[in-house]
């Protein structure tokens, strides 16, 4: 099967969808009857590119204000797409929100709808080409992937699509998420001024949709000596609409007690993620969690909202709460560090529970998808 994959994310730095890109990418080619092409936006390579720096490719708050800005590179993505085909493809997968034009049979994945649940957490000319878009690009595809079921069931709701166009595939943890050893960390936790198992992390874009405050209030809750011993640590590129998070912000990192260190490398994201005491994952909505995941797979606990997918990926290994109790949240932080039995229980289920998810898996689960679409 020679298969287009539309991987222009990864020019940009690799968050969400674009290590789902890279992984689903290196995982398919070792599928003996794939053969992947990528565009990557300019151009076609058989090769998965080097990861960006942060706000490359993107476009600037000044090019957002633009009329038409969105839609301009848009045209100019459809050209080269066009232009740069120097082979035959049997099927096309755009695995985000929207696909290119494509006269052959097309996959998308949709890994959430935020923007019908959350809108006010899209840019508007976003939001507006999002809505412009998606319908079309569901009727374009001839099946949908979704990485969990809770997404699944929410677009078979809303687009009033029959369960077979809809393809559940779970996704995956990369291998540089294990536990390691406080020793092999040190470095890279001596730099930001960390001790192995003695802070609490956070990982995402800041953004409302992540419901950061949940994090900072219930963090501000614990006693003085515990936020002391056991700070809170973000770990994030700035996103839309990152002011209304300022004034909290600002009054956590002068607390002395938050340290926001913005975007870093995946291999120090890994080992921060292993060495942390809990990973704290507040969010509204995710049509994943893929840091709960991989926080499961390096041995660390999770704390996280009884919200959309992430029950689904924590299963019994998380320590849930809702996304408006900074209390609960508080008091199990605070379990995490004065219970050891505890600690250790939630770290053991949630290394069992990751262990059911691979990107080997995923990878079946889609070409086999592709294969049904082909006909075979």
């Amino acid at each position: 099967m020679r298969i287009a994959l539309n991987a222009r994310i990864l020019q940009a730095p690799r968050t969400g969808i674009g290590h789902y890109v890279a992984e689903l990418a290196t995982a398919l080619a070792r599928e003996p009857d794939v053969q992947l092409s990528l565009f990557h936006g300019w151009g076609w390579s058989p090769q998965l590119p080097p990861s960006a720096k942060p706000g490359y490719s993107r476009l600037s708050p000044l090019l957002r204000r633009v009329p038409g800005a969105y839609q301009a590179r848009r045209w100019l993505e459809q050209k080269r797409f066009d232009q740069g085909r120097s082979k035959a493809i049997d099927l096309y997968h755009e695995p985000s929100l929207w696909p290119l034009a494509f006269e052959g049979p097309t996959v998308i994945t949709l890994h959430d709808l935020t923007h019908l649940r959350y809108p006010e957490t899209q840019p508007p000319a976003r939001l507006k080409e999002i809505e412009r878009r998606l319908s079309r690009a569901v009727e374009q595809a001839q099946l949908i992937l979704t990485d969990s079921q809770f997404i699944a069931d929410e677009a078979q709701q809303y687009f009033g699509l029959p369960a077979e166009r809809l393809r559940v595939a779970p996704l995956g943890v990369a291998a540089r998420f294990h536990p390691r050893e406080p020793a092999v960390i040190d470095a890279v936790l001596k730099a930001h001024g960390l001790e192995a198992g003695r802070y609490f992390l956070c990982v995402g874009t800041l953004e409302p949709r992540k419901n950061l405050s949940l994090a900072l209030r219930a963090h501000a809750g614990l006693p003085e000596s515990i936020r002391q011993a056991f700070p809170l640590f973000i770990v994030g590129m700035s996103g839309w609409q990152q002011a209304q998070l300022n004034d909290e912000l600002k009054r956590a990192l002068a607390d002395g007690h938050v340290c926001l260190a913005g975007y870093l490398p995946d291999e120090q994201v890994a080992q921060l993620l292993a060495g942390a005491r809990a990973l704290i994952f507040p969010s509204f909505y995710e049509g994943f969690g893929l840091p709960v995941l991989e926080a499961m797979a390096s041995g660390t606990p999770v704390i996280t909202t009884r919200c959309s997918a992430m029950p689904e990926v924590a299963g019994p290994a998380g320590i849930y709460c809702e996304p408006d109790d900074p209390q609960g949240m508080r008091d199990a932080m605070e379990r995490l560090i004065e219970d050891r039995l505890h600690w250790q229980a939630r770290r053991e289920a949630g290394l069992q529970q990751a262990a059911l998810f691979s990107w080997e898996r995923c990878a079946k689960v889609t070409a086999h998808a592709y294969r049904q679409v082909l006909g075979g």
